[in-house]
Order: structure tokens, then sequence, then C-alpha cells
């Protein structure tokens, strides 16, 4: 070992055997015969002859010397020292070559050399601080000595490592640095590769799957279900861009930070890989934006189209039903209902209107160059279905308004005729009240002619009302008549209503009759009565006349018999004027007049009784 380290520096090796090693046998060592081979002289000694060869102060303790040395602990740092400058010098190489992009070696060994040995064998901080470490060591006069801690000097090969260590030192960090300088550049130059391949991968994707995707996506669908079915499939597109708009915002996010770095030779290819990377992306993104937009006023359009059909068919069904009310209140609420819908179909259709409108212009704003695609073909399609729509809707608005309209009449219609049925039971109601009245209030005679004339010509007015009010019952019954006809509807009015009317008419026609004879017949007797009873000395020979006493009394009879005999109807039944003491008291004085009469007969024919009876 000694030959193959320092053979130059050794002149004489001495091999110490321990004392009891001469004691147990004798042993020839022939060590000079390979003096010129070996190039030094090797002796067997023992340890006390050892100052013969060797001075004191150079040996150790063990072999009775004074030098102060602990060899374990010079070994670990020799062994230390060693390992530090095999480690420095080969990772000085591997930097070096790393560093200087492999100039000296074959092509093989420069691409090796980047590939592989682009990170070094070794840990280049660790080496360093293992330098350093052994560094600070060396440079301290005074080293840890065995377990007796005495303290002694550096050897002198010791001394001889401090410059060595700090001429790898330097070169170590020297290279690293360079090294670190290096992995710096390559780094960045590998970021910047990898982002621009990242970014052609963006481009490529959205510029052709991506658009290849939209390219196939232009219909709006013909109903709801379509599309909601079309914005389901947007959706699955959206959400595969996604995907890719997130490594954008990675993307932009990692080239923001490497413009923040400042690098001036990176900055234009920085900027325009973010130009080029944020159009497409944005483009992209406006895109499926205005799609989406699209959609969703399609799906818009066509929930109010539907919501509006089912609007036109409620009403179309409600109209379809012929209905037959059973007063005008209704009628009335029918008509209110009518409008009301109609009303709500107005609504449904001017929104549709305005949806179907804004669809038109969003297509109308379509952008053929966005997908490089003429999309004339696409855009007539959507635009026949969305005005095909609107022109439906407005026909079955317009049919329905037709059938509105005559619904409407028909209720109006329908309206007069239960007004007419109701005014003319409300005149039957009249002419019975007036009948009634005729029989309960109109009894009285008068009390003179003057008084009977009176009431005649009362009569008489009360007659043309009661007959105003059957004229105009009749009217109304006619009108009835007409609107069953209008209406294609059998005729209420023969039922219950114009027999009744007849019926009463007939019945105050009797009555009113004889209301008029019996006041004529009392206009009679008075006239008569009040003629002879008034003193008329000019006409005796009128006041003498036996037959106008005659007639005076048979007037009254008969109208005294008259007020006794009950009016009778055509259906059988009898009805008095008044009650029983309202005719008495009209007979009573009828009774008294005619006895006046009588005293004044029998006063002409015995005059000596004037005085008398006077």
């Amino acid at each position: 070992m000694l030959q193959n380290v320092v053979p130059a520096e050794v002149s004489l090796v001495c091999v110490v055997k321990p004392d009891e090693f001469w004691d147990k046998k004798v042993t020839h060592f022939c060590f000079w015969k390979e003096k010129d081979r070996l190039g030094f002289e090797v002796i067997l000694v023992s340890a006390n002859k050892l100052t013969r060869y060797i001075e004191p102060c150079q040996l150790t303790e063990d072999f009775g010397g004074s030098l102060t040395y602990d060899h374990m602990d010079w070994l670990n740092k020799r062994l230390v020292f060693e390992k530090f400058t095999k480690e420095s010098t080969s990772l000085l190489d591997e930097l070096a070559l790393i560093n200087n992009g492999g100039d000296k070696g074959s092509q093989q060994e420069k691409e090796r050399s980047v590939d592989l040995n682009f990170l070094p064998s070794v840990d280049p901080e660790t080496v360093l601080q293992t330098g350093h470490e052994l560094l600070s060591e060396l440079q301290q006069r005074r080293f840890n000595g065995s377990d007796g801690g005495v303290s002694w000097s550096p050897m002198d090969d010791e001394l001889l490592a401090q410059p060595q260590v700090m001429k790898l030192l330097d070169s170590l960090r020297e290279q690293y640095t360079r090294y670190q300088e290096v992995c710096r550049q390559r780094s960045k130059r590998t970021q910047l590769e990898e982002i621009q391949q990242k970014v052609m991968q963006v481009v490529n994707w959205l510029e052709g799957p991506g658009s290849e995707q939209l390219r196939a996506q232009w219909g709006i669908g013909d109903s709801i279900r379509a599309s909601q079915a079309l914005q389901q499939k947007h959706e699955e597109i959206e959400s595969q861009h996604s995907e890719w708009f997130a490594v954008y915002v990675e993307l932009n996010q990692q080239i923001a930070a490497l413009l923040n770095a400042g690098d001036e030779e990176d900055l234009v290819e920085l900027k325009s890989l973010q130009q080029q990377l944020s159009d497409v992306c944005y483009r992209q993104a406006s895109q499926l934006e205005f799609r989406q937009n699209l959609l969703q006023a399609a799906l818009e359009f066509h929930g109010v189209a539907q919501d509006l059909s089912q609007q036109l068919d409620g009403l179309l069904g409600m109209l379809c039903v012929d209905v037959a009310p059973a007063d005008g209140a209704s009628i009335q609420q029918t008509l209110k209902l009518l409008e009301e819908k109609l009303k709500s179909v107005d609504v449904g259709l001017q929104g549709l209107r305005e949806k179907g409108q804004g669809l038109l212009d969003q297509i109308s704003n379509q952008a053929s160059w966005a997908y490089g695609k003429d999309v004339t073909i696409e855009n007539k399609e959507n635009v026949d279905h969305i005005q095909g729509v609107m022109e439906d809707m407005q026909l079955r608005k317009q049919r329905c308004e037709d059938m509105v309209d005559v619904r409407r009449l028909k209720m109006l219609q329908m309206v007069q005729l239960f007004k007419c049925e109701e005014d003319a039971a409300q005149a039957v109601e009249w002419l019975s009240e007036l009948l009634d009245a005729l029989l309960k209030t109109h009894i009285r005679l008068g009390d003179d002619a003057q008084e009977t004339k009176v009431l005649l010509e009362k009569h008489r007015k009360f007659v043309d009302v009661a007959q105003s009010t059957y004229d105009y019952g009749r009217q109304l019954l006619q009108a009835t008549v007409v609107l069953c006809q209008s209406l294609r509807c059998t005729s209420r009015s023969s039922g219950d209503t114009l027999p009744r009317l007849n019926r009463v008419w007939k019945q105050f026609t009797i009555a009113s009759e004889e209301r008029v004879h019996r006041l004529e017949m009392a206009i009679a007797f008075h006239s008569n009565a009040e003629k002879i009873l008034q003193d008329c000395p000019e006409e005796p020979e009128a006041i003498n006349d036996e037959e106008q006493f005659d007639e005076i009394e048979a007037v009254g009879k008969s109208l005294l018999d008259r007020l006794t005999v009950p009016v009778v109807y055509p259906d059988g039944t009898e009805q008095y004027f008044g009650s029983p003491s309202d005719m008495a008291s009209t007979a009573e004085h009828i009774r008294d007049r005619m006895k006046l009469v009588s005293l004044k007969r029998q006063q002409l024919r015995h005059p000596e009784m004037m005085t008398t009876e006077s």
C-alpha cells in the first residue's frame, strides 16, 4: 500500500512487534531482499529500539515518544479530506462539462452531458457544506484529541491540505454559480418550450376540434324539447372547452410570471404567445357565449309559443262549446271570461313577437367568419321557422277573435232575450197590479154627476196606462221571438209569459168594461136625479113628468143590482169590486139619492105636503 501511495517519500519502514513476539519464536524476515523492488528498506524492530531509528519527539506515547497525536482523529479527517477531494474533483469535472455545454468529447458525450448529466451525480450543496466544515477544522490550531483531550499541533499534511481545500471550494463556488445560471437558463428555456407547446395544444384544439363542434351546431330547434336537447349538447361542448380554458388560465398566469421576471430576450416571444392564446380563447369563448344566448333565446321563444298555443287551444275549446246560460249574470261572467282570455292571448302574442324579433336580430348578427362557414342556409331555415310560428299564431288568434266576436254578439242577443223576457214578466206583474188596483181601489161611483165624470175620465187614463203596459209586454214578447229565431233556439216566450199576459189583459179588459158601465150608469142616475132635485119653476112640466121618475128609479135599481153582480172571467172565476163594506157604502149612497127623488115625486103629487116635509 505504501508503495502504491507514496513510494518516493519512504526510505525506511519499521515493522514493530510486541515483546512477547520475540519470546515465543524466532522469525526470519528477508525484507532486505525486496529493497530494490520496493524502493525502501524494511526492518523488524521492537518498540524499545525504535528510538534508534526515529527521534522520540516524532514517536507517539505508545512507542515511548513524546509526540502528541491521535491517529483515529487524523484518520477520520484524512478520510473526509480524501472523500471531499474526490467528490469535488469529480463534481468540478461534471459542472465544467455541463457549463461548457460539452465542448470536449464526442457528439454522443455532448448529448449525454445535456440529457443525462444535466444533474450532477452528487449534490453540490452537500459537497460545499462538507468542504466548509473540513476547512473550518483544518484552520483550527487545536484539534480534539483522544479520550484524554490533550492538545497537539496539526500535522504538516493537514497544513498543506488547507490551501488545497480552499482552492477546491473556490472552484466549486465558481462552477456551481455558473451551473445555477445554466440551470436557470435551461429551466427558463424548458419552461418556455413547455408553455409554447401547451399554448399550441390549446390553440390547435380550439381552432380544430372545438371549432368543428361549433360548426356542427347551428339549429335552434322547432320546439322546447328540441331546444333543450340542443342546449344540453351545447353544455357538453362548453364542458370540453372549459377544460382547455382552465389550461389557458394556468398558462396565462405562468406567462405573466415570466413577463414580470423581466428577461428582455423572452419578452417579445412571451407577449406573442400570450396574445395568440388570448385571441383564440376569447374568440372561442365569445362564440360559445353567443351560441348559448341564441339557444336560450330560442328556448324562451318556444316556451312563449307553447304557452300561447295552449291559451289559444283553451280559448278555441271554450268557443266551440255551445253554452246555454241560465241568466244575464251568467252571460256577463262568460263575456268577462272571454275578454280576459282574449286579452291574455294578445299579451302572449305581443310577447311572442318581441321574443321572435329578438331571436331574429341575434340570428342576423351571426358572423359566418367566426367558424369559416357560410351559414346562409341554416339561418334561412331558422328565420323561416320563427316567422312561420309567429304567422301561425297570428292566424289562430285572428280566428279566435272572429269567433269571440260571434260569441259576443250571441251573448249580447241572449242578454237582450233575457232582458225582454224579464221586462215582459215585469209587464205582466204591472198589469196584474193594475188589475188588482182596479178591483180593490176603483170602487167609488161619485156623489154627483160631476164627480162621477171625473172618475170616468181618470178611469180612462188608467186604462190607457194598462193598455200601454200590455202593448209594451206584447212588443217585448215579439222581440223575444225574433231573438230566438236569430239565436236558433226554441221560443221561450210561448211557454208561460204570453198566456199570462193575455189572461191578465183579458181580465183587466172585462173589469174595466164593467167599471165603465157602472160609471156611465152612475152618471145617468146622478144627472137625472140632479135635474129633478133642483128647483126649476120655469120648467114645471119637466119635473111633473112621471116617466123621468120611473126612469131614475129604474136606473138606480139597475145600478144597485149591478153592484151585487161579480166580474166573471173567461175561466169562470168571479171577482168583486172592493170589499162588501165598500159595496154597501156605495149602495147606501145610491139608495139615499133614490129616496130623495121619491120624496120629491110625492111632493109634486101633493103640494100641501111640501110645507110640512120641508
